[in-house]
């Protein structure tokens, strides 16, 4: 077993000495890579298997992580720009900034096109959202200006990148909203606040790519009254052949168990939506 501990931090640390995943959760990061060298022929490939899989569930939607090591983060220019919005009090101005910025990842950049819509009919029927869970959120906290939500209201943001929820608690505090932005693997530790709304955008596919059983535990476990619950109508590629039936019957099967839930189905361009009354 000490041999075994000492195999997953040498592959942790020889992920994290890697520019594209430097600021990942170290306790996701082990998980998977736990998984990975328990099922491959050595540590080389294990290393190479994990990296791949962060590629999948992460790497692969952040535009901005992919710089070369002696580049700077994006993120203290980004504050900047944010901060002299805000302070000049002009909304239009913050929130072309906060959309140019969430163009930087791929969730959030499908979404542009439609995000007054998207947050307009999803929180359409729900009744003064006072508290949100936003579970591996990405740059979505950027789009907290275009939510319906009650004033005085609390946000609490997680993901697996420790920049990313740097710059999103240092925003959160732009706009003097309430709440925070952590590392979690929510995967092995679901959030345990109990809110009015849980957001879980298009993140089940990913996280069921590390663990099946991973959405149908989120799903059950979160304590809100009110879940929007998303998936992705086409691939990062622009495919869209079978993805809408394939996730809706997904859902579906995520949820069957729960006796008495709610639910209202809505399809936006990039995305299909489930808002969930528990």
């Amino acid at each position: 077993m000490a041999r075994d501990n000492d195999e997953i931090k040498r592959l942790v640390d020889a992920v994290l000495a890697s520019a594209k995943y430097g600021d990942v959760s170290k306790e996701f990061i082990a998980s998977i890579g736990t998984q990975e060298l328990g099922k491959r022929r050595n540590a080389k490939e294990a290393l190479k298997a994990t990296k791949n899989k962060l590629h999948q569930v992460g790497g692969a939607y952040l535009g901005m992580q992919r710089r070369g090591r002696n580049e700077l983060s994006p993120y203290s220019g980004w504050l900047n720009e944010l901060r002299k919005a805000a302070r000049s009090e002009q909304r239009e101005d913050l929130l072309a900034i906060c959309a140019r910025i969430m163009s930087s990842h791929a969730s959030t950049r499908e979404r542009l096109p439609m995000l007054d819509q998207f947050y307009r009919q999803s929180f359409a029927e729900l009744p003064p959202i006072r508290s949100v869970l936003d579970v591996a959120c990405g740059l979505n906290p950027l789009a907290i200006p275009w939510m319906p939500l009650a004033s005085e209201g609390e946000y609490y943001a997680y993901d697996i990148y420790s920049g990313m929820m740097d710059f999103l608690q240092q925003w959160m505090g732009i706009i003097n909203v309430l709440g925070s932005a952590q590392v979690c693997d929510v995967i092995q530790r679901c959030p345990t606040q109990k809110v009015d709304l849980a957001l879980i955008l298009k993140a089940i596919p990913c996280l069921e790519q590390i663990d099946k059983a991973a959405g149908a535990r989120l799903l059950k476990e979160i304590h809100a009254d009110y879940l929007v619950v998303s998936f992705p109508a086409r691939s990062l590629g622009g495919k869209s052949k079978g993805m809408v039936e394939h996730y809706e019957a997904r859902f579906h099967e995520l949820v069957e168990s729960e006796k008495g839930w709610e639910v209202k189905r809505l399809v936006f361009g990039s995305e299909l939506v489930f808002v969930v009354k528990k």
